[in-house]
């Protein structure tokens, strides 16, 4: 059975937040736990956050033990672009790309 959480709108850049999510894929979650809490990173505490919620929905909802749910994927997708402007020398400007992501943890229980 598949369980999962997701955070939006997320101000982080996509591709920051991928390498912190490819160190928990195919892991325990407990385990996955353990990893994000050495990662120096502000992205592994959101990543952290959905995970935590992730398996309380395993536990609460379907009542699923910790123990046997690991991570079966960990997505990382692109959410709306914030645009501003920056004012440069001689009236110019350049533009600022803000980007955002959305985060989804799916956990699977494995056996027991």
């Amino acid at each position: 059975m598949e369980v999962s959480a997701v955070a939006k709108y997320i101000r982080v850049s996509p591709a920051k937040v991928r390498r912190v999510t490819n160190l928990i894929e195919n892991k325990q979650a407990e385990e996955a736990m353990r990893i994000l809490d050495f990662v120096h990173s502000d992205n592994a505490r959101t990543i952290k956050k959905v995970l935590k919620s992730a398996m309380a929905n395993a536990q609460n909802n379907f009542e699923l033990d910790s123990k046997t749910l690991y991570v079966k994927k960990a997505l990382v997708d692109k959410g709306p672009t914030f645009k501003r402007m920056k004012p440069r020398a001689r009236g110019r400007a350049d533009s600022i790309k803000k980007r955002t992501s959305h985060i989804t943890v799916i956990l699977e229980g494995r056996g027991g």
